[in-house]
């Protein structure tokens, strides 16, 4: 047997990760703060190209080795079937969607900065409702999903915390919008033939 880089978009946005928060940790400090935080209400700027890189690259910050191992575990754990449900392309850009929406929706609205890859967690949750499901139908793990876990954030973004909620919700909304818009394709069947 042999190890296998079974899910390359999912691997390679964990490994990414981990080596900017080593990296921030012990030779670049400020790293995180710099290239993969976007600010909050305010501070983006249209003719800074950090204002633009971090839009996207903010998910791949986080605060410390807890924040990551929180994200990472749900990530690791979906990624991989989501990857072979919609194709490894067309994850990768529901993440680049995901990020963006997120980082330029904190960068209009909140006051605080926003790094990590809580919104792609959501995302994913809420995506991965619907891989078994027919154009036309809801299907009722995706309604117990949005129940359970965006309630619970709507329920929380009235707390005091640093932790954006609305990131959480932002992510959930853009994985509810892939999931009906994109549906999975069937097993066996070549990407593009669904």
């Amino acid at each position: 047997m042999k190890i296998k880089y079974n899910a390359p978009v999912t691997l390679t946005f964990a490994f990414l990760s981990a080596a900017v928060l080593i990296l921030d940790q012990t030779l670049l400090h400020g790293l995180t703060e710099t290239w993969f935080a976007v600010g909050g209400r305010g501070s983006f700027s249209p003719g800074r190209l950090r204002s633009w890189v971090t839009l996207f690259t903010h998910a791949a910050g986080h605060a410390g080795w807890n924040h990551l191992v929180s994200n990472f575990s749900v990530i690791l754990l979906i990624g991989p079937i989501l990857e072979l449900t919609y194709g490894s392309f067309s994850l990768l850009v529901m993440m680049l969607i995901t990020a963006l929406v997120t980082g330029a929706l904190n960068a209009l609205f909140f006051p605080a900065g926003l790094l990590g890859a809580s919104g792609v967690v959501f995302m994913m949750i809420l995506l991965a409702s619907f891989t078994n499901f027919k154009r036309g139908e809801i299907p009722l793990t995706f309604i117990l999903i949005l129940v359970l876990y965006l309630g619970q954030e709507v329920m929380n973004f009235f707390r005091s915390d640093n932790i954006s909620q609305f990131a959480h919700i932002a992510g959930g909304f853009c994985g509810s919008l892939f999931g009906f818009l994109r549906p999975a394709r069937q097993a066996g069947m070549p990407p593009g033939l669904t």
